[in-house]
């Protein structure tokens, strides 16, 4: 098993990853969607929205697998966010990178891996759209368009995300202001 590189920018990822409030939040249905979009469209029983935190993979939504987390040293995906095009490992085995890695070895019992790298409006790479099948195969061209795609979409949600955290922060700065000067209005001769 060879662990992934840190990206070169990994501390400005991080904090991209913590403005975002992403991490350990609830389920959403449009991440949902478009995870089960993966599973149906590339015909694969496992599909991921996986977010690459310090020490850890996080699952945002998923279909096919149980767990939430697994530790990053053993992520396929952290391997995946260090590469613009999509990580396509057909047979996981018979790859270096992956043959003793106990996501293979043991319990998903991963084979096959794809995955195409989510990467927000400042161009971090924060995660992936990846799906995974407990059998050795290839994927068609037009699957990895489609994790690709999917991963945009993300991308997209994602910066809506960050807008409508910073529209509720400009709201309350707005309402404060606004109660400081009704309160000054108050204080004045009448």
């Amino acid at each position: 098993m060879i662990p992934a590189a840190l990206p070169s920018n990994e501390e400005d990822r991080l904090e991209e990853l913590r403005n975002l409030n992403l991490l350990d939040t609830i389920p959403e249905k449009a991440f949902d969607d478009l995870i089960w979009l993966a599973s149906r469209s590339c015909k694969m029983p496992i599909a991921l929205l996986s977010i690459i935190d310090r020490d850890r993979q996080w699952f945002k939504a998923k279909t096919g697998l149980h767990v939430q987390e697994t530790p990053r040293e053993i992520a396929f995906c952290a391997h995946a966010i260090l590469q613009p095009e999509p990580l396509v490992v057909n047979d996981a085995l018979n790859d270096r990178r992956f043959s003793l890695n106990p996501l293979v070895t043991e319990d998903p019992n991963i084979r096959f891996y794809a995955g195409a790298r989510v990467t927000t409006a400042k161009g971090y790479a924060l995660g992936t759209v990846c799906v995974i099948d407990r059998e050795p195969r290839e994927i068609a061209p037009e699957d990895v368009r489609v994790l690709e795609i999917l991963a945009r979409q993300v991308g997209a949600l994602l910066e809506l995300r960050r807008l409508g955290v910073r529209l509720n922060d400009l709201t309350s700065e707005l309402r404060i202001e606004v109660r400081r000067a009704a309160n000054a209005g108050s204080d004045g001769p009448r």
